[in-house]
């Protein structure tokens, strides 16, 4: 299976590489009008979203997780979409399991 690039240019025509020239042209985003800088002023990063991903360590058969990978790039996200689908239909069910008996002595 190839891979294919993750930048094209002949798809991302619009957006070619810097020349020097560019690079010669361009000035410092302080320069731009103040009534364009105030819509940036807070804007750090990407905005949160509302339920992100929690990273978690978990240990699986080596033959499940080759299984898994060989499903090729993205198969995290779609065994959490399966998992959250199979959960709110009510086709997973947890139960908590009953402590261990003390044994007495």
């Amino acid at each position: 299976m190839s891979k294919k690039p993750k930048f094209d240019p002949a798809i991302h025509d619009e957006n070619p590489d810097w020349t020097a020239e560019d690079f010669a042209r361009a000035r410092p985003a302080s320069e731009l009008p103040s009534e364009i800088l105030a819509q940036f002023k807070n804007m750090v990063g990407r905005p949160r979203i509302e339920n992100p991903k929690v990273p978690v360590k978990l240990r699986l058969d080596g033959d499940v997780l080759e299984a898994l990978r060989a499903t090729g790039p993205g198969w995290q996200t779609r065994i959490n979409d399966m998992l959250k689908s199979k959960i709110s239909r009510g086709k997973v069910k947890f139960e908590t399991p009953a402590p261990p008996k003390k044994k007495r002595a």
